[in-house]
Order: structure tokens, then sequence, then C-alpha cells
């Protein structure tokens, strides 16, 4: 079904408004591809913010001139299902985690940061950790060296407290209740 100039204008400017907002292109051929595996495909990229459309590649390459995708043009051509996304790595992780159960659909390329990115650049994108697992690891990070000094805090108390004093044990009990996320107030100054 062919589509009007209209209509035409209206993809373009629907892609164009995708390209302004989105950090990261990822392309891939579908063919062969059956119509429950594409929906699959679509139902999980809308689950992880992902836009996925399958589009002419004349009306691709309109949408995404002037943008920092137009590098990706040349990799335009074929059966392509185009994935935006506002997260770095969500397009190229949903793509490139698909494209592992199914040999059908077949990584080509995309772009990021101004920079075309060939099928490998896709899947090394794609193996980066997710903004929420980047961030936990670094609230894991900030919260050992506060681990640490109140072991040592615990262990100094133990060693230089008299041996019936309550205090050592409510030091430890503190520093093995103390929350994960949260930092230990600092003293008032007298």
């Amino acid at each position: 079904m062919s589509l009007n100039r209209n209509e035409k204008a209206a993809v373009v400017a629907d892609v164009s408004a995708q390209a302004a907002k989105s950090q990261t292109l990822a392309l891939a051929e579908y063919r062969g591809l059956t119509v429950e595996h594409l929906n699959k495909l679509r139902r999980e990229a809308r689950e992880k913010g992902v836009y996925l459309h399958v589009l002419k590649n004349t009306l691709a390459r309109r949408a995404v001139a002037g943008t920092p995708f137009e590098v990706a043009s040349e990799s335009m051509s074929g059966p392509l299902i185009y994935g935006f996304s506002e997260d770095a790595v969500a397009a190229a992780k949903v793509i490139a985690d698909f494209a592992k159960g199914n040999d059908k659909l077949v990584i080509i390329g995309g772009a990021y940061a101004g920079k075309s990115l060939d099928a490998n650049g896709v899947k090394a994108l794609a193996a980066i950790p997710s903004r929420e697992v980047l961030i936990s690891q670094i609230a894991g990070l900030l919260k050992s060296p506060i681990q640490r000094f109140a072991a040592v805090l615990a262990a100094l108390a133990e060693k230089n407290a008299p041996a019936d004093a309550p205090v050592v044990e409510e030091v430890a009990a503190a520093a093995d209740a103390a929350p994960a996320a949260e930092a230990p107030e600092a003293p008032a100054a007298a």
C-alpha cells in the first residue's frame, strides 16, 4: 500500500521528532521474520521505551537529515526496522537481545553521538549495563567505604572498651544495621 504525499510528510515528521529526542539509532534487517516475531519485538521495545518502526529507507533518510543520525544513511538499504531511544543503550539492547534468539533479525548498524556504528558497534553498545544497573553499582561503591569505616570504629571500640561495657555491642549492631544508601550524619560542631 503506497502512501500519498501528506502521509509521507506525516511519517517523516514523526520520525524526525523521535530522532530529535533520541540518543541512539539501531538498524536491523527483518527479512524472514513472522508477524508474531515482529509483534513480540515491538512489545519488548515498547516496554523499554524504544521507538521501533519499519520505514521506507528514503523516508528514513529524509527524517534523519540534519540530525546526528545522518551518518547512518549509508547503512539504510534493504528491508530495515529502525529503533530510536532516548536511553543511550536501550535501542541497541532490544535489537541485539532479540537477534540473539532469532537469527532472522540481522543487525546492520546504527548511530550514537554523531558516529556511525557497524553491527559490532551496536552489539558493543548493547553490552553496556543499563542506567539503573550503573546507578546501583555506584551506590555500592559509595556504600563500601562507609561500611569499612563503621567496622573499624567497632573494632576500635571493642579493643579499647572494658569487657563489661555494652557500648561495643551497640556500635557493632549499629554498624551492621546501617541502611545501605544512607551516609552517617556528621556530628554537630560545638
